[in-house]
């Protein structure tokens, strides 16, 4: 083929193809291999399905995509699935894929999902430090090993939260790992183009203790949101709640202010989680009243000023333990597990949609879906037959 059209007409035509399909035509010859796995060409196919899958959003054609895993318990021995749903309009859900989750992430969690990756972290003390970036659409992983735990330090240290994000000024990605500690909270950040990890030491006004010796910080609250080209998770310092931002392009970290006012809705608070409500960073109240479980929907219309935070809704709804709150869906449905199951309710009518699905132990969402062909150089894969079939294919060409 490279005798009759042009290197750079082919790579045009192998841009416009969709993951699955480029990964099998690498096995069509070592030219179509080498165009394939290039990292320009890598890089310009991922920019081009990043353009489209932005630009179906704006055309409210359905709500965003769920995200979950399962176990399918008639596959022996059972095996974990991610699966991926597109929330209609008139709230069904069309499955648009399936991907086994391999059993080396069987001790992990899925702690973020950007752009066709996904990262993986474990609680384990033992595992703490060995973070997994995943890309399934290539069925590939890449292993990053960040600063060990020792005795002394994990001492020390009481929380970590990892977050994933995308750098668009570089088309770069990059891991946030924060460590709860005590005079000051510690980072490390990864960055997928240099394949190396830096220490940053966070020095906030809310960060400083009153007390020599006397922690800074005392815990971290999940998720980490990537958001407005930066990655935001609650910190509980010893002086108030704030939101901890740290921006993917400077690298550099804030401090959002919560209102004051946002923990008194009620007399028992149950917990607080931030998500993203319509475009807006928002926080999420769970709390106890006469009339039951309400959820307070804080709302800050103005990204990055405090005194922008407005109470939207209140929410009665059936009991929501910690951790079965997992975000909002475009047009601001909540997604809950609850007694019925996974449900979503709209806070304006305050209708609840019992989904389909079932026995669901992670849920994510996010607005746009894409498959891209990052990891593809330079990352293992979980098929190591068909790595072989590829290689034997090229090598006889």
């Amino acid at each position: 083929m490279g005798e009759r059209v042009p290197n750079d007409v082919v790579e045009d035509i192998l841009g416009q193809l969709p993951v699955k399909s480029l990964t099998r035509f690498r096995c069509v010859s070592k030219s179509c291999d080498s165009i394939i796995t290039d990292p320009t060409f890598i890089a310009k196919h991922f920019n081009l399905n990043l353009n489209q899958s932005e630009s179906l959003i704006s055309t409210n054609a359905h709500s965003g995509y769920l995200l979950y895993t399962t176990k399918d318990e008639n596959s022996s021995p059972s095996s974990k699935h991610l699966c991926t749903v597109v929330c209609n309009n008139d709230r069904t859900l069309t499955q648009i894929s399936r991907f086994e989750i391999p059993s080396l992430f069987e001790k992990y969690s899925i702690v973020g999902f950007c752009n066709g990756l996904f990262c993986l972290a474990s609680r384990d003390y033992d595992l703490n430090h060995i973070i997994y970036l995943w890309n399934p659409s290539i069925r590939m992983f890449k292993k990053l090993l960040a600063t060990p735990l020792t005795d002394e330090v994990h001492k020390r240290f009481k929380l970590s939260v990892v977050g994933l994000s995308y750098n668009s000024q570089n088309n770069d990605f990059k891991i946030l790992r924060l460590l709860s500690v005590g005079p000051e909270a510690e980072a490390e950040i990864y960055s997928l183009s240099t394949d190396s990890w830096r220490k940053v030491v966070i020095s906030l006004e809310s960060f400083r203790a009153y007390e020599p010796n006397f922690g800074g910080i005392f815990d971290i609250d999940l998720p980490c949101i990537f958001f407005n080209g930066a990655l935001h998770t609650v910190a509980w310092t010893c002086r108030r709640p704030i939101i901890l931002s740290f921006d993917v392009n400077d690298e550099s970290f804030r401090e959002i202010m919560l209102t004051p006012n946002h923990l008194r809705a009620s007399v028992v608070t149950h917990f607080t989680q931030h998500a993203l409500f319509k475009g807006s960073l928002a926080l999420f109240t769970f709390a106890q009243s006469h009339a039951g479980v309400l959820c307070h929907i804080w709302v800050m219309e103005e990204y990055g000023v405090a005194e922008s935070w407005t109470r939207k809704y209140s929410v009665p709804m059936i009991w929501v333990s910690v951790g079965n709150f997992y975000g909002c869906t475009d047009n601001g449905e909540l997604l809950i597990k609850n007694a019925t199951g996974l449900v979503s309710i709209d806070p304006e009518s305050r209708k609840q949609n019992i989904l389909a699905i079932e026995d669901a132990d992670w849920v994510g969402f996010m607005a746009n879906s894409m498959e891209s062909l990052i990891l593809l150089n330079g990352a293992s894969t979980f098929d190591a037959e068909t790595k072989v079939v590829i290689v034997s294919i090229l090598e006889f060409k």
